[in-house]
């Protein structure tokens, strides 16, 4: 989970090496606005979540949820062949693939080709959600990269320039994979808590803000941890990371930042599956046409205020991660006006 539960290590204005974030308010959001409902479902983007071992299936519903909630027009999930029917009737929106399982219901690195077609059409690619076995996940971390090997720096032979967002064990595993990462280096967003951050960095984090732009520079990713939303410097190598070509929408000066921080945001935040409709709604909005660091901000923003929305009516504490999705569309229509 990445949006801030509870009082953040900065406030408005915080700075780090130097740079100031950036509050994401509703003013500046607006000044950024979001692509347009197109004329259908295929001019709203196409999004696909990896993950849902045997166990765990919910979390690849409650991300694959929040996409179509923050309006992808399309969804497909590959998750652990033991569920995948479970999920299909559930979600009847989305498209389902099973993959193969370890004897625990684990989603293997292996038999990936009925997912193939769906990867290239996929305009944002969310691999964590339900996957429980850091093992298992690096193997299929890797397999995917290694489909993706014959591209091009910041693009891949199948997943194309598709951003590819992880979260969860997909984070985890990601250091042990940094020497091969440059297909996916440039279009990368990574939604860690502050314990993955540490992970992904291999030391404590002692300051987060400035914690999450070293991990922005290091992986050549926008990251949203904890309130706090970073992209890579505008002289490295990232592309549609920091806003430019791997999106259709341009901000002006809201796209020119390094960090923001988010403004809002309750403590309820931090229960089960919350992270999992983070990363699901700003995989959502980078189908539809968003930069990633404008998904990631429009994403992270509206997680949080879903949730001091329902804690005026429920209380700070008690509301489920899945009501949460359920607050997005009218947030976005608000925030349109």
């Amino acid at each position: 989970m990445s949006t801030r539960g509870g009082n953040g290590p900065g406030g408005p204005n915080s700075e780090a090496n130097g740079l100031r974030a950036t509050p994401v308010t509703p003013s500046l959001l607006r000044a950024w606005p979001l692509p347009s409902a197109g004329e259908d479902k295929y001019s709203r983007g196409a999004v696909m979540v990896i993950g849902g071992a045997r166990g765990t299936p919910g979390a690849a519903l409650l991300a694959g949820t929040a996409a179509l909630r923050a309006g992808a027009g399309r969804l497909t999930m590959a998750v652990a062949e033991s569920v995948a029917m479970q999920l299909a009737v559930t979600l009847p929106e989305a498209g389902v693939t099973g993959l193969p399982e370890s004897a625990q219901g684990s989603v293997l690195g292996s038999g990936l080709e009925p997912i193939l077609a769906d990867l290239r059409s996929a305009d944002a690619v969310l691999v964590g959600p339900g996957l429980d076995d850091i093992d298992r996940t690096e193997e299929l971390l890797r397999a995917l990269l290694e489909m993706d090997s014959d591209g091009v720096a910041g693009r891949g032979m199948e997943t194309g320039d598709a951003t590819i967002i992880l979260d969860a064990y997909a984070l985890g595993c990601l250091p042990r994979l940094e020497d091969r990462l440059d297909p996916w280096r440039g279009r990368l967003i990574l939604t860690p808590n502050p314990t993955e951050a540490g992970i992904l960095l291999g030391r404590d984090v002692d300051k987060l803000e400035a914690d999450v732009l070293d991990i922005a520079e290091r992986y050549q990713a926008v990251v949203s941890c904890q309130g706090f939303v970073a992209r890579p410097p505008s002289g490295g190598s990232s592309g549609g990371s920091s806003g430019g070509s791997s999106g259709g929408s341009s901000g002006g000066a809201a796209e020119d930042p390094e960090l923001w921080e988010i403004t809002t945001g309750f403590g309820g935040l931090g229960t089960s599956g919350s992270g999992d409709v983070l990363a699901g709604a700003i995989a959502g909005l980078r189908a539809r046409g968003t930069s990633d660091a404008q998904a990631a901000c429009w994403g992270t923003h509206l997680h949080a205020a879903a949730a001091d929305r329902l804690a005026s009516r429920l209380g700070p504490l008690g509301f489920l991660a899945r009501e949460l999705a359920d607050e997005l569309p009218a947030l976005m229509v608000e925030l349109a006006t």
